[in-house]
């Protein structure tokens, strides 16, 4: 018998005694009704271990609300926006460029991104006319690289030309 084949069976043995539990939303038991928000960049800490009621992202499998007890899960996160609702009244928007988020079963909410600033700390034109760049470059006869950290940028801009249209 091969090692692969020694393995396979020892692991399909062992998993037969291994007992699990696996929790759906309306299953979960709820622990709090408050979510835990830590978000970081490289160089700040935007929020840490700060409670919200509710965090608004764009993952890359779509759009999600997280509450407090939220089925845990990673997250990539797409270039666009993360909206912080602190309270009844208080809501702040952030256009990250990616990243990743991670909801544990505690109801703690980890953002980790590279790149984020308040949505209000952009102009559209400004947008608008950095994207009319990107565009030329993308399709243009620069290097390979150029066209390609071009592309990027055209998404990124897009994303934040969209955001701010809202």
């Amino acid at each position: 018998m091969n090692a692969f084949a020694r393995a396979s069976r020892v692991a399909v043995t062992a998993s037969k005694h291994v007992r699990s539990a696996r929790f759906y939303a309306s299953e979960a038991p709820a622990t709090t009704d408050k979510l835990s928000l830590t978000f970081v960049l490289p160089h700040q800490s935007i929020y840490k271990a700060a409670t919200v009621q509710q965090v608004n992202l764009a993952a890359t499998s779509g759009d999600m609300g997280i509450l407090a007890n939220h089925v845990p899960t990673i997250e990539q996160l797409n270039p666009g926006v993360v909206e912080v609702v602190e309270s009844a009244e208080v809501t702040k928007k952030f256009f990250v460029s990616g990243g990743f988020a991670t909801i544990n079963p505690d109801s703690t909410l980890n953002i980790n991104a590279v790149e984020a600033s308040p949505l209000e700390d952009f102009s559209v034109e400004r947008v608008q006319s950095a994207l009319a760049e990107a565009q030329r470059v993308a399709a243009g006869n620069g290097s390979e690289v150029e066209k390609a950290a071009a592309k990027v940028e055209v998404e990124v801009y897009e994303a934040l030309q969209h955001a701010l249209s809202k």
